[in-house]
């Protein structure tokens, strides 16, 4: 698998994140996927062949390997990582999609047409959900293979010697697995990296979510103040209020707004797209 496409698609996620996106970002890159293509895919590469067991019944050691390895630990890994960064690469195809809406509404309207957003990869407006939904999907993907890996293997624990008793052994036999240790090290260190990964997934979520409760408190203690008395623009509380409104742009050939306007709101189109 060519590891190297897929990093690169990701690192632009790195520009529209938060700092605790930035932090799982990097712990899924160093100790997750680099762990999973330097070592976990050696260490696994022999767990069928080294799988012995103490009869020479035809059959036997086949039946016995897959009743205590239903799906191997590195194609499970393979698919975790793959879907536990697929919500990241939708908010990088959001903001490639506000660009490409920018770029023809620059070329329609011309540069006196004002813009359409003033900062496509700014987390406002839809792109503000998108986030948000995509954080929510991570932290579910990995709860969700954390419980997976739970039901086959209990604990996380790989025992040294497993009893079979299935067709076509003759009797009940010892199974041994090759280097339990080692993989049962591995296996506990991506356990962790993952609990790792979501609890940052969550901090991340509350941070943007007791952001917007403050922002919108404030735009709402704004819009309460008497006209005539409203706040001068240059105030973190009229800066609240309108992007709280969505990118706010000025469209079209009208005059420009007065500086101070009563309701700033009744001169500037929105679009929370």
């Amino acid at each position: 698998m060519n590891w190297g496409i897929f990093e690169a698609l990701l690192s632009g996620v790195n520009k529209y994140s938060t700092a605790f996106g930035r932090i799982w970002l990097s712990l899924v890159f160093i100790f997750r996927v680099l762990v999973y293509v330097v070592t976990a895919e050696r260490v696994w590469s022999d767990d069928h062949k080294d799988f012995d067991c103490n009869t020479h019944q035809p059959g036997c050691s086949n039946v016995c390997f897959d009743q205590f390895f239903p799906v191997s630990h590195v194609r499970l890994w393979a698919l975790q990582l793959i879907l536990v960064t697929c919500p990241s690469l939708l908010v990088v195809m959001h903001v490639a999609y506000r660009k490409a809406q920018e770029k023809k509404h620059q070329e329609a309207a011309g540069e006196d047409g004002g813009r359409l957003y003033l900062d496509p990869g700014k987390k406002r407006g839809g792109l503000w959900w998108t986030y948000v939904c995509s954080l929510v999907f991570k932290a579910g993907i990995d709860v969700t293979f954390l419980y997976v890996f739970h039901s086959f293997y209990p604990k996380y624990i790989l025992p040294p010697v497993v009893k079979c008793h299935l067709a076509p052994c003759p009797n009940t036999v010892d199974c041994f697995i090759s280097k339990p240790s080692e993989k049962n090290i591995f296996t506990l260190f991506m356990v962790v990296t993952a609990a790792v990964c979501i609890l940052l997934n969550l901090m991340e979520l509350s941070y943007l979510v007791s952001k917007r409760c403050r922002e919108c408190l404030a735009a709402r203690r704004v819009q309460t103040t008497p006209t005539g008395r409203y706040p001068d623009c240059v105030t973190a509380s009229c800066e609240q209020n309108d992007l709280l409104l969505g990118d706010l742009i000025f469209l079209g050939p009208d005059a420009h707004p007065p500086l101070m306007p009563d309701c700033p709101g009744d001169y500037v189109k929105k679009t929370v797209v």
